[in-house]
């Protein structure tokens, strides 16, 4: 697998989050829809075949294709680089500042939704022949999985929108390890696997990733979910970004990035000696 240790790969952490915020913005955007797209039509794989099997597993077991495909080819995601461009910024990397992060967040999120919506409109078209048929037991499903994951939320309130949060903090926790993966090994089947582990997980289990959302929902709508686009910004994309960025940033970013660069001073051998001695005489 040609492991690389963490003292290794979180330096490459902090490149990788550098390099993002002095990206052109032609590039950004780019890579941020290509990523998006691909994303989206894995999610429709995913789906199909979780409704044609009946099993949910399978069709998590499957997603991460899309993901591994899409860092492979170098491409990005808002929920990766909620957790690496910040740690640029923590390292004082020279020219690094709170306003290119916050440009880079924002022209990735845009490339995302572009790519994500892009795909959705065209498997809309696929699944209805140009909206001339019934879209099926796929299409049904997303549209009931979309009014689910909205008004389902809504009806608890404060309670549901924390909810949703949670999930995302859940999620992005999860896929920035798989993120991560891709840098702890110097082969494709080493990246592949590592990358696919956590997101096999989060998918199985439901939480709220923003760039899934941003091609499931407008999908739903196509489909004829009864919920409306604002339903789905308020009580779905907004409260799922900001726990992406809390999750991915405190969960991985910060944490590997605390003990593995940050690393505290180890403790001297006089000083554990002392502890071993005193807890024997105690």
């Amino acid at each position: 697998m040609s492991y690389i240790v963490p003292s290794e790969f979180v330096t490459k952490m902090v490149d990788a989050g550098e390099s993002k915020i002095y990206m052109s913005t032609r590039d950004t955007l780019i890579r941020a829809f290509m990523a998006g797209a691909i994303l989206a039509l894995a999610a429709v794989f995913a789906i199909t075949v979780a409704v044609q099997t009946g099993s949910l597993l399978v069709g998590a077991i499957l997603f991460p294709v899309g993901f591994c495909m899409l860092y492979l080819m170098g491409f990005d995601l808002l929920t990766g680089v909620f957790m690496l461009t910040p740690l640029a910024l923590l390292d004082k990397r020279p020219g690094v500042t709170a306003k290119g992060i916050l440009r880079n967040w924002g022209w990735v999120f845009l490339g995302n939704f572009g790519g994500a919506l892009t795909v959705a409109l065209i498997m809309a078209w696929v699944f209805t022949y140009g909206f001339n048929t019934d879209p099926g037991a796929v299409g049904d499903k997303i549209a009931s999985v979309g009014k689910e994951r909205t008004l389902g939320y809504a009806e608890y309130g404060a309670a549901g929108w924390m909810t949703i949060f949670l999930r995302g903090m859940l999620c992005n926790w999860m896929v920035s390890m798989g993120v991560v993966g891709a840098m702890i090994s110097t082969t494709v089947p080493g990246k592949v696997l590592a990358m696919w582990m956590p997101i096999m997980l989060f998918f199985f289990m439901g939480f709220e990733h923003s760039i899934v959302n941003m091609f499931l929902f407008p999908f739903a709508i196509m489909m004829g979910g009864e919920f409306s686009i604002m339903d789905y910004f308020i009580w779905n994309e907004i409260p799922t970004v900001l726990g992406n960025l809390v999750g991915g940033l405190s969960f991985t970013g910060l944490t590997l990035y605390a003990t593995h660069v940050r690393t505290a001073p180890k403790r001297k051998i006089a000083e554990a000696y002392n502890d071993a001695a005193l807890a024997r005489t105690n």
